[in-house]
């Protein structure tokens, strides 16, 4: 199969960059549900945006490429040391031309490969059969996403739930539980892949399975359809919306498969993804390794809404109005603080500019909408953890730091971004507090919230907290307008501390200096909406 490295590497950068119709479908099904005014209008209105950035200059569609895992099903005599050889080569080669982001981290030392190799990096999963040709399906999870992954051993006393038992009935509370946990962590709307039975190993792989079935398919076995049903209907009246901002679409869609266990066990395995739902998959001719057929719709010519135009309308215009879009993009500020008009949802808008002062930081409150210009620093795991010891080698003092590990290329005229959306903030809960304090940082930017901690320090120091939209890499990075210089490389790229000059970042303000968090309100409402399933009975 003289081109199957050329044709798995097409596999990847399709995944990577463009997402598959049904996905598509989905996203716009649950946008119309969503109130456009509202904070979950605006970040749908963005993803939607990203979307179609991404597909139109070929770049990833979230920074965050995660862990390629591959499942491949090969017709007997295939040489499947060659096939992985080639997934290998292929990996390399879309991570030097900046489709995948280098994920591959030695777990001892921290040291990132930079290439995407390592062991057990990339996943490649064979399977024979007795078909002609060979299959194989390829998912990009994040991170972010990964992490809300969650396995339970029934029976269990689930929090808002009560005891769930070893039947249909325990599974669902399992279920409605892991979308609860989520919460915007997990860049909400997002897709549940289920797996009942197994072993802890096996439970955990059947659930991910799920993840490659269609969205729009339909479950054959009629119980397992009829959960899958029950759980879409009523995922969604949790309140938690999308990126936990609270609104009507929290879950795109439900896939739930089944297999034997063993007497003592009972696991339900839940995998999470985000509304970024990269996997694709080809049938590949066993004579040449070209690609025969694409197994996922391309998205091409799918919209999710008005997801042409590279920038977005300004809040304040017709324009904005009659296209939908809440995503803003407004010229810079001529000073450190502009205020504009309430939006038509009745945020406010105010523009800053770095370094910016505690007083203008101050009059900032939960639900403003923040347009950044000037200076941002880039900051991860790695970071939060040297600076608790160490000095900056930059002042802080009035700075913005972004929990991003950006996709990076570097040509003979520098660096350039070429995807840049949010982590997952609550990983820096141990160290955020601290820095706030140490260096006078005055604004943190990430996605999912924070904790009690970052918020007595917000209150205390005279800070914010901004929610980017999770996942929407493509628009963050159409606002980076030059990069300044990094240092810590030996970190690895996603885990340097990039120096970038920004114009028009939009973010939410979500925890505020006056001991407000959106977070938190969202959790406690959903909270009390999860009791009310508690006395459902499901058979």
């Amino acid at each position: 199969m003289r081109k199957f490295e050329d044709s798995v590497y097409d596999l990847i950068v399709e995944t990577s960059t463009n997402l598959p119709g049904d996905v598509r479908r989905a996203i716009a099904a649950g946008r119309a549900l969503e109130d456009k005014d509202t904070r979950s209008g605006l970040a749908l209105a963005t993803i939607a945006q990203n979307i179609g950035m991404a597909e139109l200059q070929v770049s990833p569609i979230c920074q965050d490429t995660g862990m390629p895992t591959f499942v491949i099903h090969t017709p007997i005599g295939v040489n499947q040391l060659e096939m992985k050889r080639d997934i290998r080569q292929a990996v390399v080669r879309a991570t030097r031309d900046g489709k995948l982001r280098p994920n591959s981290v030695d777990s001892l030392t921290g040291g990132n490969s930079g290439d995407n190799l390592g062991e057990g990096t990339p996943v490649i999963h064979f399977e024979q059969w007795e078909e002609e040709h060979v299959d194989v399906r390829l998912i990009l999870k994040g991170g972010g996403c990964e992490n809300k992954n969650i396995q339970y051993s029934l029976p269990a006393e689930l929090e808002g739930l009560g005891k769930a038992g070893r039947d249909l009935d325990g599974i669902r509370k399992c279920i409605l539980h892991a979308v609860y946990q989520a919460q915007g962590q997990g860049c909400s709307a997002g897709f549940i892949g289920v797996g009942i039975g197994g072993d802890r190993t096996s439970g955990y792989e059947l659930a991910k399975k799920q993840l490659f079935r269609k969205a729009d398919d339909m479950n054959p076995i009629p119980e397992l359809l009829e959960l899958e049903n029950y759980i879409m209907e009523n995922a969604n009246k949790l309140g938690i919306g999308t990126m936990g901002f609270g609104g009507e679409v929290t879950l795109l869609g439900c896939k739930v498969g089944v297999m034997n266990r063993l007497p003592a066990s009972f696991f339900v395995s839940v995998a999470y993804n985000c509304w970024a739902f990269r996997r694709q998959g080809v049938l590949i001719d066993t004579a040449t390794g070209d690609i025969r057929e694409w197994l996922y719709e391309r998205g091409s010519g799918i919209t999710v809404g008005a997801v042409a135009a590279k920038t977005p309308p300004d809040m304040d215009t017709p324009e904005a109005e009659n296209s939908g879009e809440r995503a803003v993009q407004p010229a810079a500020a001529e000073s450190s603080a502009a205020v504009g008009a309430d939006t038509a949802g009745g945020a406010r808008e105010i523009r800053l500019t770095t370094p910016i002062s505690e007083e203008d930081i101050r009059r900032l409150r939960v639900g403003d909408v923040v347009i950044l210009s000037g200076e941002m620093h880039t900051g991860r795991d790695a970071l939060h953890k040297y600076l608790i010891d160490h000095e900056s080698p930059v002042d802080l003092s009035g700075a913005v730091i972004y929990h991003c590990g950006p996709v990076m290329l570097k040509d003979e005229e520098g660096w350039h971004v070429k995807a840049a959306g949010p982590t997952t903030s609550i990983r820096e809960e141990p160290y955020q507090g601290d820095i706030i304090k140490k260096f006078g940082i005055r604004a943190v930017i990430g996605k999912g919230g924070m904790g009690a901690g970052t918020l007595q320090a917000l209150h205390d120091h005279g800070g914010v907290y901004l929610n980017a939209i999770g996942g929407a890499a493509q628009y963050y990075a159409e606002c980076i307008k030059k990069v300044n210089g990094v240092d810590f490389l030996e970190f690895g790229i996603p885990e340097a501390m990039w120096h970038l000059t920004i114009d028009g970042f939009a973010a939410i303000v979500t925890m505020d200096s006056h001991g407000n968090s959106l977070h938190a309100d969202v959790e406690k409402d959903s909270a009390s909406k999860l009791a009310l399933f508690r006395e459902a009975v499901f058979k």
